[in-house]
């Protein structure tokens, strides 16, 4: 009992008005049922309904015009066949062969025509060409000409930068002193080698040192390399060339050594080593 008694006080309390409610339900249900119950019978009542009316204008109106029909419209002619044409005579003989013929002149022609075009583009094709190649060997020998033309403007300019360098080293050893006469060539202040008398001033000083009593056929060469000190002292002797003759050779040699001095060059030196000849019969 306890329970059932703290279950009833904790229960939400019950909602007022219920009593009410219901009336009002079964009222409002009551209400409906008669109101579908009067429809019902008023559909079935009859009521019969009459009424008089009079028609009449006060402004006088015109009757429209009354319909006339349209007269019937004729029948089509009826049409006239033709009579069907007679087909056409069949072809003879020389008329078929004509024909046959007319089509092979025109299959010829054409290809004719065909071939003549063909011709025709090849033609021009090879004029083309033709021109073609004829420009690039314009332009290839304008190049060369072009290329030969600078070539020879290179040499041109290097010759006469050549000269003008001549010029200027002739000028500088000139003003520096140098001993070669106004048609020399070379560039250095001195000659190098000896001048052209000198060779025969050797062999004047040597020759009456040599002592050669022998008879030999002919007047052989014996080329001599003699090389000497600045002050012009032999220092050395050699035979580069012989005559042939061993006892020429060694006299030759025998009068170098005891000349045992060389002479001075017109420029004062003495040139080392150099190559003298000497014959028996100068």
């Amino acid at each position: 009992m306890n329970a059932a008694a703290d279950r009833l006080e904790f229960a939400p309390p019950p909602q007022p008005g219920m009593l009410r409610a219901f009336v009002l339900a079964v009222v409002a249900h009551l209400l409906l049922l008669a109101a579908l119950t009067w429809g019902v019978r008023w559909k079935n009542d009859t009521t019969e309904l009459s009424a008089e009316a009079e028609l009449w204008s006060t402004v006088p109106v015109q009757a429209a015009p009354k319909l006339v029909e349209a007269p019937p419209a004729p029948p089509p002619p009826t049409p006239k066949v033709q009579p069907a044409p007679s087909p056409p005579p069949l072809p003879r003989q020389a008329d078929i062969a004509m024909e046959r013929e007319k089509q092979k002149q025109a299959e010829a022609k054409k290809k004719q025509d065909e071939l003549d075009r063909q011709k025709r583009l090849l033609a021009e094709k090879a004029e083309a060409q033709k021109k073609l190649e004829l420009t690039k060997k314009a332009a290839e020998d304008q190049k060369k000409q072009d290329a030969a033309l600078k070539a020879r403007e290179q040499q041109e300019e290097v010759k006469r930068l050549e000269a003008q360098r001549q010029e200027n080293l002739k000028r500088m050893a000139g003003l520096a002193g140098a001993t070669g006469g106004p048609t020399a060539t070379g560039t250095a202040q001195r000659s190098a080698g000896p001048s052209d008398s000198y060779g025969g001033r050797i062999r004047g000083r040597v020759k009456p040192n040599i002592v050669f009593t022998d008879d030999i056929p002919g007047n052989p060469v014996a080329e001599v390399e003699v090389r000497a000190a600045p002050d012009g002292t032999i220092v050395g002797v050699k035979i580069i060339k012989s005559s042939g003759t061993k006892s020429w050779d060694d006299a030759v040699v025998k009068a170098l050594h005891k000349t045992e001095v060389l002479p001075r060059d017109i420029d004062g030196r003495v040139p080392s080593p150099i190559v003298i000849s000497f014959r028996p019969k100068d």
